[in-house]
């Protein structure tokens, strides 16, 4: 490892094994939270499928090209990517509220052929208009042969002149005999985006048999979905979360989707929408069931919750207290299972198990045919001290590899630089004596505020456009169970943190990257920590903001200046 290959001469078609099944029973039931609500049986998914399919095949789409989806968690986006798949092509989507730079840094790495876009999206009561980004990245993309859009708030695609744009539904409405592209087990499926941490986004290469194999595990065996189980998960197109949504049709499971923000209209939108539609497996992030404790909420007797069997949490450590308001508040006879992995392996290294006991703080077990451990500072297994997660032998969804990285050493070193021959994720992590396992955080300098995975190269990447910014060092600070964005700016002389310059700040990283990137707090200092090779020491803030010990002082060319950075009032409330 890495170099392992499974299932050498085993064909199959992802799509094929979705789609299987009785054509009357339901296969995606929508809603969103203007109260909106579509439903398709496996039949009509299944027709939608092969009529965007023969669309991308007369645009000349084949094994192997790339197609690109800027769409919300709608059924037009569950068509495009088994269309894709479908016929051997890989898939990539991105979330609609990303900024076109973000959406530029992710999609131009990857060449897409066509691209599946949106005219809009409803989030927190207001309409959003994408159009003017899409055609922004459109033009930006030399690639780009063909362009589809959904028409999901009704917008005119046409106006402003933008020739050769096709309609979702006008294509998705002819009828086509579906037919599937056998491809090898190791054939591209995903394309997945890492968070950006160090540079532009890394493109991972996920399998089509081992993306299936991996998920069918995780859904049959770890999370008990069986046929006619209705499986929700609180996610945009730009988390894996959607991808291994997606994948529990092969299981004979209806996707529940949902478009819109989890508090609105208000605090009990979801838990509506799981009553009303009967979820069997609820899936959400961390912070939210921690906004929900915070507010006091109880489903009390007002939801008929009888076919919920499962929560499912991840994005971040489920902290004991929510095991807590789960039971208390939610419902007391189901699997409340924090799972973890991540987009690198497009599935979890830990997660559920629906035949072991639930304890609070803890994810119940590593997964099935999972070589999970924790390894100390030497590189020595242990148990019951925290430590760095790790997986000491091959597992089927390993990325084949990342887009352009023909040698592989980007690869290599992503994941096998710490430990040879052993995969090192990037956790700090801790094996308890029952088998199960506490997650501490991220061990590097990703920011996972509410779940959402944040590369601080992205946030440098806008900021460097602002004459206001100087330099800058973004870091996660752990506050009230969940960690939030903290942004420490060194201003140019010209220019004071006032309230017009931090609205810029906020402003600019809203529209170029997205929501999740504008920070909790920004800070005022004079001088940004940098190593003496001249990056930025992310590592040391953080721990001088958590009032830690920091160990190597002598890798920094100016360590005075992280005395700003202790004990700062701000950053108390």
């Amino acid at each position: 490892m890495p170099g392992a290959h499974w299932f050498g001469g085993a064909r199959l078609n992802y799509a094929d094994n979705l789609l299987a099944g009785d054509p009357a029973r339901p296969a995606i039931v929508f809603a969103n939270e203007r109260g909106d609500r579509r439903e398709l049986s496996l039949g009509e998914l299944t027709r939608q499928v092969g009529a965007i399919a023969a669309a991308l095949k007369s645009f000349g789409i084949g094994k192997g090209d790339r197609v690109a989806g800027v769409l919300p968690n709608s059924p037009e986006c569950v068509v495009a990517a088994l269309a894709t798949a479908s016929l051997g092509a890989v898939w990539s989507s991105c979330s609609p509220d990303f900024g076109s730079s973000s959406l530029l840094d992710r999609l131009n790495q990857i060449d897409p052929k066509l691209v599946f876009g949106v005219d809009g999206y409803f989030y927190a009561g207001k309409t959003i208009d994408c159009l003017p980004r899409l055609r922004e990245v459109v033009d930006n993309l030399a690639s780009v042969e063909q362009v589809i859009v959904t028409q999901y708030v009704g917008s005119d695609l046409h106006s402003g002149s933008w020739s050769g744009v096709h309609s979702f539904e006008t294509l998705a409405a002819n009828n086509s005999t579906l037919e599937f592209v056998d491809v090898e087990f190791n054939h591209p499926l995903f394309i997945m985006f890492s968070s950006g941490t160090t540079g532009p986004p890394k493109c991972i290469v996920h399998g089509a048999g081992g993306t299936l194999l991996q998920h069918l595990k995780e859904h049959q065996l770890h999370t008990d979905i069986r046929l006619g189980d209705r499986v929700f998960y609180y996610t945009t197109t730009g988390w894996m979360m959607w991808n291994w949504l997606l994948s529990s049709l092969a299981s004979g499971a209806t996707l529940v989707l949902y478009d819109g923000a989890p508090l609105h209209p208000s605090a009990d939108a979801l838990w509506q929408l799981a009553d009303r539609e009967q979820i069997s497996v609820f899936g959400t992030s961390a912070r939210y069931l921690s906004a929900l404790e915070k507010s006091d909420f109880s489903t009390g007797k007002r939801f008929d919750l009888s076919s919920l069997k499962a929560v499912l949490s991840t994005g971040s450590p489920l902290a004991p207290s929510s095991f807590d308001f789960v039971y208390r508040t939610i419902k007391q006879d189901l699997m409340l299972a924090s799972i973890a992995g991540g987009t690198d392996l497009i599935s979890c290294f830990v997660l559920g198990n629906p035949m072991l006991p639930v304890y609070r703080g803890e994810i119940q077990c590593a997964g099935l045919g999972m070589d999970v451990q924790v390894f100390d500072e030497d590189g020595r297994p242990c148990v019951g001290q925290k430590g760095e997660l790790v997986c000491a032998s091959p597992f089927p969804s390993m990325p084949i590899e990342f887009w352009n990285d023909p040698s592989g050493s980007a690869y290599r070193r992503a994941y096998f630089k710490r430990f040879p021959s052993v995969w090192h994720h990037g956790d700090f992590a801790e094996l308890t004596a029952q088998g199960g396992v506490i997650m501490h955080g991220r061990s590097d300098a990703t920011l996972n505020p509410g779940g959402i995975r944040i590369g601080t190269a992205e946030i440098y990447r806008i900021l460097d456009q602002l004459p206001e910014i100087a330099d800058a060092v973004v870091v996660g600070q752990a506050w009230e169970g969940d960690t939030r964005v903290v942004l420490f700016v060194a201003l140019t002389p010209s220019y004071v943190l006032d309230e017009r310059t931090e609205k810029a700040i906020r402003d600019a990283l809203r529209s170029n990257a997205s929501p999740h990137h504008v920070p909790a707090k920004i800070v005022g200092v004079n001088d940004i920590p940098r190593t003496l090779s001249g990056k930025i020491s992310e590592r040391a803030v953080s721990d001088a903001v958590h009032d830690r010990v920091i160990e190597n002082l002598a890798a920094l060319a100016n360590p005075k200046a992280l005395a700003e950075f202790r004990n700062r009032q701000e950053l108390t409330s």
